[in-house]
């Protein structure tokens, strides 16, 4: 399959092409409840904004514009990560060519994504930020590389875009630039392209792109930064030296869960090949590799500086390179890969039929067993059943969390949806006696009695409630293809002006 991949002028793109498509088709098959990055992308598309929480707003805005064209739907959703996929492959396979002369190894690297189960398998399942900084990585390395081999004014410009849209994306994205800028510097012919004055095209093109969040950002910066160090300490417990450990331990383990796969298929289809070619070494191998050491480097000073729990799929904006850098060992150690293009191709394809097998039989297989996932919730039909109680539309349904939000949004599209601390991404709006206000709420799938204290406190700020009753009451449904008896419930409450 590879070799003849490699002999058709862009086959490898159509290969992967159908088979984006096909994921957009079976996550319409899946019940339509959103996973926990998909209701927040449904949740904030009802508002464009500078910024929006603790994550860069890229991925939110491209979002917003195919809400916009689509609706508030599952397509919207799947459509636009399964684009930004293949526009990522796309990119990282115009790389190859780039550094890889050999057709059927470029082929090989630009599949090699596919094994790196943080792109390969959960950015299918739900991610949404770190597929939009997958995608300016792979731009910018293409742009990049491309204006060292052939530094014109338009490949510095389009580095620029890429570094913008980077650092929208997520925050760690500057590790990229910086690790490439700092590991050119050690090739004296690669450093003189990075003194060009065309590099002020790339810095220009990249603060004119970060510029509207960056004013966003200075104004936030406690909401855009807290949630995230928290996230890396999260798990901090003991004094300095035994946080550095459990730091420590945590990185091996987010390394190893993020390369060791990608080694171990690359070793089955290479075999002893690709230990020989370890040693060997292009001018390519060399940036990556020093690019890889800076990237480590930084991170142990991450994990001295007191981050104990560090993510694998953190880890993307730099060692999603590594196929390429594999590839581009063997292509420089002129090792033979007979009969390794088959096998790994038979590797590929076999991925490629089990990632979107395994995310349509989660559901069903979950509700066989009694151990439901967030797409067994039913979502949908508890939805109708709340909104139908009540003859009033809401003015706004409130609920706690920003999946719950999204799925809201889904089912209940003509609704504005909010959550608190979200308030100021809101236009106007009235509540009165025909224009009450839902609040919906849930615990580990039970209904509760008391409302949350968030809730509570939203409620109690907004001057024309005061005084207003309210009776909760709860809506119980089967899960999606939930076992006999199994329900997932819901509280929820309809709270009107007080009478004056």
């Amino acid at each position: 399959m590879i070799e003849r991949l490699a002999r058709g002028n862009g086959a490898v793109y159509l290969l992967l092409a159908a088979y984006f498509t096909v994921n957009v088709i079976l996550r319409l098959l899946m019940p339509a409840s959103l996973e926990l990055d998909e209701g927040q992308q449904i949740f904030l598309a009802q508002w464009f904004a500078l910024g929006y929480d603790t994550q860069p707003p890229f991925y939110n805005w491209v979002q917003y514009g195919v809400v916009q064209l689509l609706g508030s739907t599952v397509l919207a959703v799947s459509v636009l990560k399964n684009l930004m996929l293949f526009c990522s492959y796309l990119f990282y396979g115009l790389t190859a060519s780039l550094v890889i002369r050999d057709r059927v190894l470029a082929v090989i690297a630009t599949l090699g994504l596919i094994t790196i189960p943080q792109i390969g398998f959960e950015a299918q399942r739900d991610l949404t930020h770190t597929v939009a900084v997958l995608l300016a990585a792979c731009m910018f390395m293409y742009f990049f590389v491309a204006a060292l081999q052939r530094p014109t004014a338009l490949n510095y410009a389009l580095a620029g875009l890429a570094i913008g849209i980077g650092v929208i994306s997520k925050y760690n994205f500057v590790l990229l630039p910086g690790a490439a800028v700092a590991a050119a510097m050690a090739d004296r012919d690669l450093r003189a392209r990075l003194f060009d004055p065309r590099v002020l095209l790339t810095a220009l093109v990249a603060a004119a792109v970060v510029a509207p969040h960056a004013l966003w950002f200075a104004d936030h910066v406690g909401e855009a930064t807290t949630r995230t160090m928290g996230k890396l300490t999260e798990d901090a417990d003991g004094g300095r030296l035994k946080l550095i450990g459990e730091g420590l331990v945590s990185l091996a383990g987010a390394a190893a869960a993020f390369a060791l796969p990608t080694l171990l298929l690359f070793w089955i289809a290479f075999g002893k090949e690709l230990f020989a070619a370890w040693k060997a070494e292009s001018r390519w191998t060399r940036l990556i590799g020093r690019m890889f050491i800076i990237f480590a480097m930084f991170l142990v000073l991450v994990v001295l500086g007191g981050a104990s729990n560090i993510k694998d799929r953190w880890l993307v904006p730099i060692l999603f390179l590594l196929p390429l850098y594999l590839c581009a060992k063997l292509e420089a150690s002129g090792a033979s890969y007979e009969g390794a293009a088959r096998r790994f191709g038979m590797i590929v394809l076999a991925i490629m039929a089990a990632v979107p097998l395994v995310l349509l039989a989660r559901a069903p297989l979950g509700g066989m067993l009694g151990r439901y996932e967030k797409q067994n919730v039913p979502y949908g039909p508890a939805i109708a059943q709340i909104l139908s109680s009540n003859r009033d539309r809401p003015a706004v349904v409130l609920t706690g969390d920003q999946q719950m939000a999204g799925n809201l949004r889904l089912h209940a599209g003509d609704v504005l949806v909010m959550v608190p601390d979200y308030d100021s991404l809101a236009e106007p709006y009235m509540i009165d006696a025909t224009h009450p206000v839902l609040v919906t709420w849930r615990e580990r799938g039970e209904a509760v009695p008391d409302m949350p204290e968030e809730l509570t406190a939203w409620l109690d700020a907004r001057h024309q409630l005061d005084g207003a009753a309210s009776t909760v009451q709860e809506a119980a449904l089967p899960y999606h293809y939930g076992r006999e008896g199994d329900v997932y419930r819901f509280s929820y409450a309809w709270i009107y002006p007080a009478a004056k």
